[in-house]
């Protein structure tokens, strides 16, 4: 399996609902570094995975509508909480939707695998990993 890893950071502020979060309940912010990960078994006929350039503008693209946002003020998020297991998938998705739109050039129709991390510091993390679903 070949791998293609593009990373950036966002900053936001968010809260969360629910007794287990403590001190999280209000308003605070949160930096990450944010990881992704492109997996196919074959290369294009180029030797090519992914436009690692496209690649980075996407994840840039994606990351700039959350950066120095309250996410509780966003609508997209409204009533949930933005964990940072929660934040991975949305990105993934956000990703996912790219590779279909072909915005991350033709190589990126092989992709099979993507998983997102979010590094919340240098002792935490969470990610999202599944299977790329084939364009309906």
């Amino acid at each position: 399996m070949y791998a293609v890893s593009v990373r950036d950071h966002v900053m936001i502020a968010h809260s969360f609902s629910g007794a287990v979060f403590g001190p999280a309940q209000r308003l605070h912010g949160a930096t990450f570094v944010v990881e992704a990960e492109f997996r196919a078994p074959e290369l294009d006929h180029l030797h090519l995975l992914v436009d690692i350039g496209l690649a980075k503008d996407e994840l840039r693209k994606i990351l700039a509508a959350l950066d120095y946002r309250n996410l509780d003020e966003e609508p997209v998020f409204a009533g949930r909480n933005t964990t940072t297991e929660f934040l991975a998938h949305a990105v993934w998705t956000r990703l996912v939707e790219a590779i279909h739109a072909g915005r991350l050039g033709p190589a990126a129709d092989g992709v099979t695998a993507l998983r997102v991390v979010l590094h919340e510091s240098h002792v935490a993390w969470a990610a999202y990993e599944a299977p790329v679903p084939s364009r309906r």
